[in-house]
C-alpha cells in the first residue's frame, strides 16, 4: 500500500456506541454529522483517509514562508481545493517542506479533524492522529467525538441546536453553505427513518476498496449495492444473489486484505 494508505477497517458498532457514550447524543445527530461531513464515509478508494488541505492554514503554520515558492499550498486565503484523492499531491508538496505543518493543515477522516486539533481529538501528534485513521474508522470517530467534547460541541449536538453546532465545528461562515439547515434536515431524515445498516456498509466499503460499483457507503442496499454484490459473488464463485450474508462478508474481507478482521 502506498503512502496514507493503511487497514482502512469499516466502522464497528463497537466504535460507534462509543462515540456515543462519550458524547451522550442520539444516533441520528451523531450519523448526521458524519453524513454531512463526509458523506458518511472516511475512506477514498485507495484506502487513504478522506482529507482536505487548508493551504491558508499551511501559510498561518510556516508564517508564509512558502506563499511565494509554492503558492497553490500556501497562502493567505483559503481555497484551491481539487477534491477527492486531487488533495494528497497538494498534501505531499506541503509534506516535502515542513510534515508537521502539512499534516497539521489538513482535515482528516470522516469527521474532518483538523491535524491541529490531535490534541483535542486525543492524541499526542497529528501523525499519531494520522496513522490511527489510517488504520480504521473506529479511530476516526473516536477522534471526532474526543473532540467534539473537548470543544463542549456535544451540548448543542445534543439538544439539536444546529446553528450553534454549526459555528462551533464548521466555523462562523457556515450559514453560506446552509450546513446547519443540512445537518438539521440529515438529522430529521434519519429520525424517521431507518439508521446505516452496518453490515451493509461494510460490504460497500469493501467493494470499493476492490473496485467494485456499489454506489455510496451508506449503509442503505440500494440497487447499485445489490448490483455490485452480485458482480462480487459471481467472481468469487459464490451462489448468485445480492444478500449480504456472513458468507459474502468473510469472501469480501479476505478478497480485500482485511481477512482478519472476519
Amino acid at each position: 500500500m502506498g503512502a496514507f494508505a493503511g487497514l482502512a477497517s469499516p466502522l464497528s458498532q463497537h466504535g460507534i456506541d462509543r462515540a456515543l457514550d462519550l458524547l451522550e447524543v442520539d444516533p441520528p445527530a451523531f450519523w448526521a454529522v458524519l453524513t454531512v461531513e463526509t458523506r458518511g464515509c472516511g475512506y477514498l478508494a485507495d484506502r487513504r483517509p478522506l482529507i482536505l488541505f487548508e493551504r491558508h492554514v499551511f501559510h498561518r503554520l510556516t508564517g508564509g514562508a512558502f506563499d511565494s515558492s509554492h503558492p497553490a499550498i500556501s497562502s493567505a486565503s483559503a481555497g484551491g481545493y481539487l477534491g477527492g484523492a486531487r488533495e494528497y499531491p497538494r498534501l505531499e508538496e506541503a509534506a516535502a517542506l515542513d510534515r508537521t505543518a502539512a499534516l497539521d493543515s489538513a482535515s482528516w477522516g470522516i469527521g474532518q479533524i483538523m491535524g491541529f486539533n490531535a490534541r483535542s481529538a486525543g492524541f499526542a501528534t497529528s501523525e499519531a492522529m494520522v496513522m490511527a485513521m489510517m488504520n480504521g474508522e473506529d479511530a476516526q470517530v473516536a477522534a471526532m467525538a474526543a473532540f467534539l467534547r473537548s470543544a463542549g460541541l456535544h451540548a448543542p449536538l445534543a439538544r439539536h441546536d444546529w446553528p450553534a453546532f454549526a459555528r462551533g465545528y464548521n466555523g462562523a461562515g457556515f450559514a453560506a453553505n446552509q450546513y446547519d439547515a443540512r445537518l438539521a434536515g440529515a438529522c430529521a431524515a434519519f429520525s424517521s427513518g431507518p439508521l446505516p445498516d452496518l453490515t451493509v456498509r461494510q460490504a460497500q466499503l469493501l467493494l470499493m476498496f476492490l473496485g467494485i460499483d456499489a454506489g455510496a457507503v451508506d449503509g442503505m442496499a440500494g440497487k447499485r449495492t445489490r448490483s455490485g454484490i452480485r458482480t462480487f459473488r459471481a467472481q468469487a464463485g459464490l451462489p448468485l444473489s445480492d444478500a449480504i450474508d456472513d458468507r459474502v462478508i468473510a469472501a469480501l474481507l479476505g478478497a480485500a486484505g482485511q481477512a482478519s478482521l472476519a
